[in-house]
């Protein structure tokens, strides 16, 4: 089992910067990725960064430019530094951790931390 624990949501204006850090706890080691997704009322789920053990990144087309993703050289914590934050970034941030279990990908969510961008 992986548990992971998101901080550093919360209220910005508009052209804000906001951090976001998840921190993996449990069989860490199973983990070979871990990034960060967000659902707004009424949407969809959707990413919004994502990296492995490796150094790959990905990036939604929404936030590219604006937020970068990092970790710690173990994996367990991951970053997201979110900058010119915009009203439509407002929505639900949640870290997703991918491990390999036994022979099984795993997929592990935190609980989510609400990030809201006034005008």
């Amino acid at each position: 089992q992986v548990q992971l624990v998101e901080s550093g949501g919360g209220l910005v204006h508009s052209g804000g910067s906001l951090s976001l850090s998840c921190v993996g706890s449990g069989n860490i080691a199973s983990i070979y990725g871990m990034g960060w997704y967000r659902q707004a009322p009424g949407k969809q789920r959707e990413l919004v960064a994502s990296t492995t053990e490796t150094g790959a990144t990905r990036y939604g087309d929404s936030v590219k430019g604006r937020v970068t993703i990092s970790t710690n050289n173990t994996v367990n914590t991951v970053l997201l530094q979110m900058n010119n934050l915009k009203p439509e970034d407002t929505a639900v941030y949640y870290c997703k951790a991918n491990a390999l279990q036994e022979g099984r990908i795993r997929d592990y969510w935190g609980q989510g931390t609400q990030v809201t961008v006034s005008e």
